[in-house]
């Protein structure tokens, strides 16, 4: 819905203002502009905050706000989120403190397309070993001393498969305000899964985290509530840990602007944004993992096939016209879930962490190289397999040892 509509029909609207300047200079710049957002009852986050009383209990009950708050302020990100009426908008759209006013876009986790619980077996993983990672490990890459942000549904910090894994972990209530105290948990199966992926140590014999020596800043941002006050909360947390990579399976269906100048910034700051294309098949793709600033990440089998359910476009554009960029193992991985257990799932949610941790030891190995150097070459280490269509494939899949040479 435009902002247009949301006004004619709410009354109100959820935007976005990006400021001239981020972090300290954001903060000043969101209390100038303060007075054109509104607390409003026929706001999202008031329903929201209605929905929070009536399940948190005892001192969180307490903590919660009397009146849904008016606007949040990311100043990493340099992002003022809120709700305003006609004339705020009017307000917000002259002010010299802001660059531009945005609708606040809507977001949803890039679900699994089978997922089944299984035993977890001796050896390395179908997906680890076609990337050719443990060649690294042999010359001691593990991805040791890199962080890698990580945005889900969260992290069982209890898998055995995690131990030591996770660095810093944060989570966003319905409103995208922190929960204080937070422990490493997940509302769901795919946060560790996909993390697991990333960073899993290996547990009696069983491998599958690609670089098992990296760490995780992980935060709960996904599913429900004000989705885009959790996301915005959790990128403006992960730019606050210094992460070097940011893995994110979640987007918008088709493409939406409205996260472009956050990608842009994460470029900017020399984190890669690794994102999932999506598993709505040929011919479709998500916001934001069809940017060309994205790190964009489709799914193959271990018989070197593209997924059926693998997202691909193409777009007229002179720069990056096709995406994904690249595909990654997304077919039945092996990783862990919560409760010591494990699960075999399929999409390119799978694929996308696999490629964050092939970053993740590269980086270790040439740890002056930039982003832009790290991603160039996993692109130039890409191959199509037989039966692989640029198309559907792009550059194809990457060779972790081949990536190593041209750093």
């Amino acid at each position: 819905m435009d902002l247009n509509t949301q006004l004619k029909m709410l009354g109100v609207a959820e935007v976005m203002a990006v400021l001239k300047s981020t972090n300290g200079e954001a903060t000043k710049g969101a209390k100038a502009i303060a007075d054109h957002f509104r607390s409003t009852g026929s706001s999202h986050d008031a329903a929201l905050l209605e929905t929070l009383r009536s399940t948190v209990k005892g001192k969180a009950a307490a903590k919660l706000p009397k009146r849904p708050p008016p606007f949040h302020v990311y100043p990493h990100l340099g992002i003022v989120l809120g709700t305003v009426d006609k004339d705020g908008l009017a307000k917000l759209r002259k002010d010299k403190a802001v660059a531009k006013v945005l609708p606040a876009p809507v977001l949803s986790l890039i679900r699994p397309t089978a997922s089944d619980e299984a035993k977890a077996k001796k050896g390395i993983t179908w997906g680890v070993e076609a990337l050719g990672v443990p060649k690294l490990w042999h010359q001691g890459c593990n991805g040791k001393g890199i962080l890698v942000g990580h945005l889900d549904t969260g992290v069982d910090g209890k898998h055995p498969a995690l131990k030591g894994a996770i660095a810093a972990f944060a989570e966003f209530n319905l409103l995208g305000q922190p929960v204080p105290g937070a422990k490493p948990h997940d509302t769901d199966e795919h946060g560790t899964h996909t993390a697991g992926t990333i960073a899993g140590r290996a547990v009696n014999g069983v491998s599958f985290g690609v670089a098992p020596g990296a760490k995780l800043a992980s935060a709960i941002v996904i599913e429900g509530g004000n989705v885009v006050a959790r996301i915005l909360a959790g990128m403006n947390w992960v730019v606050g840990q210094k992460v070097r990579i940011l893995s994110m399976s979640l987007g918008l269906r088709g493409y939406d602007g409205s996260f472009l100048f956050l990608v842009q910034l994460l470029r900017r700051l020399d984190i890669l944004p690794v994102f999932a294309v999506g598993n709505e098949g040929s011919g479709t793709s998500r916001s934001p993992g069809n940017y060309v600033e994205a790190l964009s990440v489709g799914a193959y089998d271990e018989k070197g096939q593209v997924a059926l359910f693998s997202s691909s476009q193409k777009f007229n554009r002179p720069k990056d016209p096709i995406v994904p960029d690249l595909v990654g193992p997304g077919v039945d991985v092996l990783s862990c879930i919560p409760n010591g257990r494990y699960a075999l799932m399929s999409g390119s949610s799978m694929a996308t962490p696999h490629i964050a941790g092939l970053a993740a030891i590269l980086m270790q190995a040439k740890p002056k190289a930039k982003a832009n150097q790290i991603e160039g070459a996993i692109f130039k280490s890409c191959r199509l397999l037989k039966g692989m269509t640029a198309d559907r494939a792009n550059r194809g899949v990457p060779d972790a040892i081949k990536a190593l040479t041209f750093l």
